[in-house]
């Protein structure tokens, strides 16, 4: 039986997401107020800017994929690929979803993660450390957690907003590089100025976009575990799925968690360096017994238990 109904996108997430959005667009706003005023071009402005969120937006699958040594496969292309593929084909047919193009990564660091524009052009990955370790059942829940994060389009968001994050971080880092003005019309004390002013702004603009990933990053997690426990009707699955990857991710060598390329950190289903994380408000992730939890009282609802 399909489930597409009360499958449906999270309306808590999809308000965060354009709250998100308006914020990152008004920071980013002042950012480019800052840097005209400093003396850049304003067509120049745009011209760049532009070009670079359309080169993230229209590439960032490929080089996530790229830099997880990721391959996209076939259902005929082995077990592992034929297993993904028939489980993604029934979640989708239950979510009323498009089957995403599926990618297995040669890592023994047990994850899985959703990447793409729109569910048209989405593409699931899982590891083949996560493939190894968990069973059918557990498996079939991870998939229909990254399938909400297609669902609810939250991939394309996270891909949007961290543009704005980009830019910023671009700006501090290049300014800091070059140390000079962003004008070549004013005098060396106003190009000075400017500089620094633009550098501060910058500055700001990146530790605000950092913050606000974070917490739409950590929420998202919440909705695509919810996601997961309604399609599959398993809650208890996902739980123990992602006991099993925290101890599979323990017994990960460190050297090949490093290997893990940093920016997809929030994409995965599981950060790869969780017990590292000094403090939630700078984590990509909720805390494990957290999600635990809420989907515990999501098991005790769907039984009628609570």
């Amino acid at each position: 039986m399909a489930r597409s109904n009360s499958f449906g996108r999270d309306t808590g997430l999809q308000a965060r997401m354009l709250l998100t959005i308006f914020l990152l667009g008004l920071v980013y706003a002042i950012l480019v107020a800052a840097l005209i005023a400093a003396g850049a071009g304003a067509v120049t402005i745009a011209i760049v800017a532009a070009g670079i969120f359309a080169l993230q937006l229209f590439t960032s699958d490929k080089i996530a994929l790229y830099s997880m040594g990721a391959q996209v496969v076939g259902p005929n292309d082995g077990p592992e690929a034929r297993t993904l593929h028939a489980i993604i084909e029934r979640l989708c047919i239950q979510a009323s979803l498009p089957k995403p193009r599926v990618a297995i990564a040669q890592t023994p660091m047990p994850n899985a993660f959703a990447i793409g524009r729109s569910p048209k052009s989405a593409t699931v990955c899982a590891t083949t450390g996560i493939l190894r370790l968990l069973d059918p059942a557990e498996l079939e829940a991870v998939l229909g957690h990254e399938l909400t994060h297609v669902q609810n389009r939250d991939v394309v968001v996270m891909t949007i907003a961290s543009f704005f994050a980009s830019i910023a971080a671009f700006i501090t880092q290049w300014g800091f590089f070059f140390g000079g003005g962003f004008g070549g019309n004013n005098r060396d004390n106003n190009n000075n100025n400017g500089f620094i002013f633009v550098i501060l702004v910058s500055a700001a603009v990146y530790v605000i976009s950092f913050l606000l990933l974070q917490a739409l990053s950590r929420y998202r997690e919440f909705a695509a575990d919810r996601g997961s426990a309604i399609i599959t009707g398993r809650p208890s699955a996902l739980i123990m799925a992602l006991r099993k990857i925290d101890g599979g991710m323990a017994r990960i060598p460190q050297r090949d968690l490093r290997a893990a390329p940093g920016e997809l950190a929030a994409f995965y289903i599981f950060p790869p360096k969780a017990k590292q994380t000094v403090a939630t408000l700078f984590s990509t992730h909720p805390p494990l017994e957290a999600r635990i939890a809420r989907l515990e009282r999501l098991e005790a609802q769907l039984q009628g238990t609570a």
